[in-house]
C-alpha cells in the first residue's frame, strides 16, 4: 500500500512532501489562521451541543449511532461528489486528496455492518442532512472555491476530535476490535495525522485567494459548523425519543408509569401475548405468593455466593 504522501505509480513520483510544510512562515492572514480564529465560537459551540457531549461520555444508543453514520454517509457523498467535480478548478485542486482522505467507502462498509447487505434500501436521509447535502451541493457547481470550508470543517475534524469519538464508540457499543463499525475514524493511508494536517493548512495557505474570497470562505465555515450542528440536534431530538435499548437480547427497562395503551413499543414486541405492558405483567406475578418464595430463595443463594467470594 503507497503511503500517504505518494503517487499511486510509486515513490519515485511523489506529488506531495512534508518538506513543504512550513509552520514558522504561517501569517495571521493566511487562509488556515483565518479559519482557525474565524470558526472558534463555532466549533464550542459545536463541541457542546448535547448529543456531542452525551457521545463523549459514552451515553450513545447503537441505533442512534447507526443514524448517525447515515447522515455522514450522505454528507461525504455529497462533499466528495463536488470534489471529484472540481479535483482540475485552481481554487480546489491543491487540496484534493481522495486516496487519504475520502470517507464514502469506509462509511459504506460501517453501514453493510449495522444494516447488513440490504444496507442502500435501509436507510434515507434525514431533513437536516438534506439541507447540509443541498448546500453542498451548491457550492460544489456555483462557487467551488467555499467548498474549501466544508472540506477542512470535516476533515481536518475528522483527522483531530474524530479519534477520540472512534475509541468512545467502539468502548461504549462494544464493537470489534477489528474495527467494524467504525472504518470511519481509520485512514489507512495517513501514517501520521498531525504532519498531514499541517500539510493540509500549508496547501490552504498557498492557494491564490483575495481577502475577500478568505472572508466568504472562513463565512462558508460557519455555515458549515451550524449545518452540523443542525444534525446533532435532529440527532439528540430522535435518541430522546427512542425506548432504551434492550439489554442482553430481553426488553428494555420500563418505569411502569403513565398510560398502558401508550406503550406501543411493547404491545408491538408482544404480538399475541397480551394487551398489557409487560412491566405491569411483571409486577402482577411478583405478587404471586409462590413467585415471592422463589424470589426469596433465589436472593438469599446470591447473598450466600456474594459473601462466600469476599472471604
Amino acid at each position: 500500500m503507497p503511503s500517504a504522501l505518494e503517487s499511486p505509480e510509486g515513490p519515485e513520483e511523489d506529488i506531495v512532501h512534508y518538506e513543504e510544510i512550513e509552520d514558522d512562515a504561517v501569517s495571521p492572514m493566511d487562509l488556515s489562521e483565518l479559519l482557525k480564529e474565524g470558526t472558534k465560537e463555532s466549533h464550542d459551540q459545536a463541541e457542546n451541543t448535547q448529543f456531542v457531549k452525551d457521545f463523549l461520555k459514552g451515553r450513545i444508543k447503537k441505533e442512534l449511532f447507526k443514524l448517525a453514520t447515515v447522515a455522514l454517509y450522505f454528507t461525504y457523498s455529497a462533499l466528495e461528489e463536488e470534489m471529484d467535480h472540481n479535483k482540475d478548478n485552481p481554487v480546489f485542486a491543491p487540496l484534493y486528496f481522495p486516496v487519504e482522505l475520502h470517507r464514502r467507502e469506509a462509511l459504506a462498509k460501517d453501514l453493510k455492518y449495522f444494516y447488513g447487505e440490504g444496507w442502500k434500501e435501509e436507510i434515507q436521509c434525514s431533513e437536516a442532512t438534506q439541507q447540509y447535502v443541498d448546500r453542498i451541493h451548491h457550492v460544489g457547481q456555483h462557487e467551488p472555491e467555499l467548498l474549501v470550508a466544508h472540506a477542512y470543517t470535516r476533515y481536518m475534524g475528522d483527522l483531530s476530535g474524530g479519534q477520540v469519538l472512534k475509541k468512545v464508540a467502539q468502548r461504549a457499543l462494544k464493537l470489534p476490535s477489528t474495527e467494524e463499525g467504525i472504518q470511519f475514524y481509520v485512514f489507512d493511508n495517513i501514517s501520521n495525522a498531525q504532519q498531514f494536517k499541517q500539510l493540509y493548512r500549508a496547501r490552504m495557505n498557498a492557494l491564490d485567494l483575495d481577502k475577500n474570497t478568505k472572508e466568504r470562505i472562513v463565512e462558508e465555515a460557519n455555515k458549515a459548523f451550524r449545518f452540523n450542528m443542525q444534525v446533532f440536534d435532529e440527532l439528540d431530538k430522535i435518541g430522546r425519543s427512542l425506548a432504551e435499548e434492550a439489554q442482553d437480547g430481553g426488553f428494555p427497562v420500563h418505569d411502569g408509569k403513565g398510560d398502558i395503551r401508550k406503550c406501543p413499543y411493547y404491545a408491538d414486541k408482544l404480538g399475541t401475548a397480551g394487551p398489557g405492558c409487560p412491566f405491569q405483567a411483571a409486577v402482577g406475578l411478583a405478587r404471586q405468593p409462590l413467585v415471592q418464595l422463589l424470589l426469596a430463595a433465589c436472593m438469599a443463594a446470591a447473598a450466600g455466593a456474594a459473601a462466600w467470594y469476599v472471604l
